[in-house]
């Protein structure tokens, strides 16, 4: 198992990349040389994925060459390199890694620097200002089984745990007395998120509110500013949102530049 996941994995690397000829062999196959700077390659290439450098993957790697350049000889012997399809794969397998090389040159000299970052960030935290709420609720299918549990709580508030417990449909909340976490109204069904910001902390809903899932009796625990997450712990995604759009805008101003008839 292992020797055929080396096997997949120098194959990934061997169409990815180009290695520079030197004069050092690592080994010589029906005639043909295998250059050293090949093996050395790919084992750096490993070293660099984690990898850790040991004599096995060594023989591993060493065995894998000398095995492609066995079957890249006999497919040259058949002629399988002449065919029509063979050079089109060609056509194609090149003209892939060139695009790739494109973009990835075009990221190097542009990355995404720490201030587009910290931009970007900030017009995140803006656009989600507001407040955040921490509410419960009883689920249950009819007006009539809503109101009587609002009767029941109004006598006594503190029974709204057990009650969500014994009476709630909803299995995700319901055995948790009821409890949602924190989150904005904008997060629920517009029924139920209206009705939570009309209410005060402690407050319990007067009337049962209808949603698509049936009908609610809810509970206002405590509210708070939103959250936003740490700049350090978002980084990296802004990072890759940005140098995503950054690189399809290079793509589209190449299209649009180009003479196409």
């Amino acid at each position: 198992m292992k020797k055929q996941l080396l096997s997949a994995l120098l194959a990934s690397v061997c169409f990815g990349a180009a290695v520079p000829a030197m004069a050092q062999n690592l080994a010589v196959v029906n005639g043909q040389a295998i250059p050293q700077a090949r093996y050395d390659y790919f084992i750096d290439q490993f070293v660099k994925a984690g990898r850790e450098k040991t004599p096995e993957l060594e023989q591993h790697v060493k065995e894998e060459l000398v095995r492609r350049a066995v079957y890249e000889q006999e497919a040259a012997k058949l002629g399988l390199d002449k065919t029509q399809d063979f050079q089109q794969e060609m056509d194609l397998a090149r003209q892939t890694l060139l695009i790739r090389a494109l973009f990835q040159k075009e990221q190097q000299e542009h990355p995404i620097t720490d201030a587009a970052v910290k931009a970007e960030y900030d017009k995140f935290v803006a656009a989600n200002k507001g407040t955040e709420y921490h509410s419960a609720h009883i689920l249950v299918e009819t007006e009539d089984e809503a109101k009587a549990i609002i009767a029941d709580l109004k006598k006594d508030a503190k029974k709204f745990e057990a009650l969500a417990k014994e009476k709630s449909k909803d299995p995700g909340s319901g055995s948790n007395g009821g409890d949602l976490g924190w989150s904005r109204p904008e997060a629920y069904v517009p029924e139920f998120g209206e009705a939570l910001a009309k209410l005060k902390k402690g407050e319990i809903s007067d009337t049962p509110v209808k949603t698509q899932f049936g009908w609610h009796v809810l509970q206002l625990k405590d509210t708070r500013p939103v959250q936003p997450p740490a700049l350090d712990a978002v980084k990296p995604q802004i990072q890759q949102a940005l140098a995503e759009q950054q690189l399809v805008e290079y793509q589209e101003k190449l299209y649009k530049a180009a003479k196409i008839d």
